[in-house]
């Protein structure tokens, strides 16, 4: 930072510095502020900090607001009125602990390219609405960091998650490095240490994770800096040494298109995953029939995408999120080890882990075999009084050996997954779908492939299950409806229609502007 620039936050006695710190439960905001007030205070400064929690998303968000004012060394300086929140326009720095933080500072007006010095973690913790959304809901970092960067006067991002576990710390302390680092405040390094020191606060691992910020931020050339966006973690790979697998995996490379491999491969690693390598084989062979009837070399370059999306869609669908499903993943030993990395558990210490179930009564239905599970869905006395117990929820410790057997149990049903109502319905849905893009794609396949992408409706378990099956078929009836005259990108549209409201409005008001039912 230039020496013009410094001196415009610390040579004026009329004006005290301003900073906003947005962070999430559990990221140390709080500490990282009376990091701040105490820097200030040791050195001859007013100070005063204030917060506001919120639960905007995630853990709940909370905006801590620090003033700092010079003379409080100074006896002929009178004590000044110092605000309680940032006003819009009026804040110096602000410090973000992840990047849709920072985003929601620049939407909130903290951070202007006259004046403001932001900084902020460029990792991502998703939020409930990108969560829950019907399609796609994540926001893109790509999009945040340009409007950051065009929103401040100077702009220093990098990966402070990592960081921050690489020392064994918390985000607080690397945002408090790189704070040292970019040189605005009128303080040096041993101050900013000796702040930290003071507050005794896990000292050790505080100053190695300022030290690693403090280095990142002096190393950024400058506030264009961008960094990539991280790749999505794959999933993890099932070993394939068996020889059954290996043949499926030859039949892969041997019958099927090349553009087709990658997606076969991981969609036959994820069957065999959620269920067995019988149910992997029935996804190999619902393609190949695919293959036999929609494959013309005169329309490759469309085929390809049909195969495409059909690949990656119906792996997706064979693998629907039942109860079976959910309680494999919370009892699994990756999930223990995560939560123990996240929470950074050391030796000895004990974890509990609660999960709040709350199953509705078609899933219980769903779950039973086809018989039993039509029977106890029609309404009778005992469909009324299972009901009435499930309308509580129960919180289950999976951490526990009771809560662990108990889940244990329900995952080991997906033996028996064959013959559950759930199934029957899922495989005539997934079998009545791919027989529509059969027929679409012998006289369109553009729109064959539009129709192979309206599964992205049908996700998660739930009132989420439900409200895209709902969308879903309405788009098969207007599919049924108008087999020789719906164009693709009509399709298309009603698609996003559906994705992007979950109650059907937006896809209620584009059905009648298309004029499709």
């Amino acid at each position: 930072m230039s020496a013009s620039t410094h001196f415009s936050l610390t040579n004026s006695p009329k004006q005290p510095i301003k900073i906003a710190i947005l962070a999430m439960g559990g990221e140390g905001g709080g500490v990282l502020a009376d990091w701040i007030v105490t820097l200030g205070e040791e050195n001859g400064y007013f100070a005063q900090t204030t917060s506001v929690p919120g639960v905007a998303q995630r853990t709940g968000a909370t905006i801590y607001y620090v003033e700092l004012f010079p003379g409080a060394d100074d006896p002929d300086v009178p004590t000044p009125v110092l605000a309680l929140m940032p006003t819009a326009g009026d804040v110096d720095i602000v410090l973000a602990s992840e990047l849709m933080e920072a985003g929601r500072a620049v939407q909130r007006g903290l951070v202007t390219p006259d004046r403001t010095t932001l900084i902020a973690s460029s990792h991502r913790v998703f939020s409930m609405g990108e969560r829950s959304a019907m399609g796609d809901g994540r926001v893109d970092n790509r999009v945040l960091i340009r409007q950051s960067r065009q929103a401040a006067l100077r702009f220093i991002h990098f990966d402070m998650a990592k960081t921050a576990e690489k020392s064994g710390s918390v985000i607080s302390a690397v945002l408090f490095g790189a704070l040292c680092g970019t040189e605005i405040l009128p303080f040096d390094r041993n101050q900013f240490e000796a702040a930290i020191i003071k507050k005794n606060v896990g000292i050790k691992p505080s100053l190695q994770a300022f030290s690693l910020g403090l280095s990142r931020a002096q190393s950024a050339a400058d506030s264009k800096t961008v960094e990539k966006t991280a790749p999505e973690t794959p999933m993890p790979e099932i070993p394939i040494s068996n020889n059954k697998v290996n043949a499926l995996l030859l039949h892969i490379r041997q019958k099927f298109p090349a553009c087709l491999h990658h997606i076969a491969i991981e969609g036959v690693r994820r069957l065999i995953d959620y269920q067995d390598l019988a149910y992997a084989r029935l996804y190999l062979d619902r393609l190949q029939s695919l293959i036999e009837q929609v494959v013309k070399p005169d329309e490759r370059l469309l085929n390809e995408q049909l195969l495409r999306e059909t690949a990656r869609h119906l792996a997706l669908w064979m693998a629907y999120e039942d109860t079976m499903r959910v309680a494999d993943l919370k009892i699994r030993a990756g999930r223990f080890e995560r939560v123990s990395k996240e929470m950074r558990v050391k030796d000895g210490q004990l974890v509990e882990i609660n999960d709040f179930l709350h199953p509705r009564m078609e899933e219980i239905c769903d779950t039973l075999p086809v018989s039993i599970g039509r029977w106890l869905s029609r309404p009778h006395f005992v469909n009324r009084m299972l009901a009435k117990l499930l309308s509580r929820g129960r919180v289950i410790t999976t951490s526990s050996i009771r809560g662990y057997l108990l889940l244990y149990l329900l995952a080991s049903w997906r033996r028996m997954r064959r013959y559950t109502l759930r199934f029957q319905h899922e495989t005539g849905r997934i079998e009545e779908w791919l027989q529509r893009i059969e027929v679409a794609a012998k006289r369109d396949p553009e729109l064959a492939a539009e129709i192979a992408q309206c599964q992205r409706l049908i996700k998660g378990y739930g009132d989420t299950y439900s409200r895209g099956s709902s969308h879903f078929q309405t788009l098969m009836n207007i599919v049924d409806h108008h087999p020789h005259d719906l164009p693709p990108a009509s399709l298309r549209q009603l698609r996003d229609a559906a994705l992007a409201d979950e109650q059907g409005d937006r896809l209620r008001e584009c059905q009648q502007s298309l004029s499709l039912y």
